[in-house]
């Protein structure tokens, strides 16, 4: 797989980092592969908003930034094992600091006292 060509605007490394982790379900899948080795199936199961295509895509980007490894066994069925290179278990800091800090976050939002209805509608 080659590389992806990066056109970061800014300069800055906050973006940079985002370019590899950024979006809705790269943060998510590399969450659940700090665990350890996964296969797609199981991956598909613990992201489940995402549909097979988007996984797949987002999967082979997160191996082309060198983030993650994928290894094929040959048998039949093909079995798949994704797990975190060691580049990419760099990223587990990151990643537990924004799992306690969304935590906090919807902790805080479900303590808030929810909006009054509009008594015009």
């Amino acid at each position: 797989m080659r590389p992806k060509r990066y056109d970061w605007r800014t300069g800055c490394s906050v973006e940079a980092t985002l370019s590899v982790i950024g979006g809705l379900w790269k943060a998510v899948i590399l969450f659940h592969l700090l665990e350890g080795k996964r296969r797609f199936g199981e991956l598909s199961r613990l992201v489940p908003g995402t549909t097979q295509r988007m996984l797949t895509l987002q999967l082979r980007e997160l191996e082309a930034d060198g983030v993650i490894s994928r290894t094929v066994f040959p048998e039949v069925p093909p079995r798949v094992e994704y797990e975190l290179t060691e580049f990419g278990r760099s990223l587990e800091p990151i990643l537990l600091t924004m799992r306690d800090w969304g935590l906090s976050f919807q902790s805080r939002r479900l303590g808030e006292p929810k909006p009054a209805k509009d008594l015009a509608a």
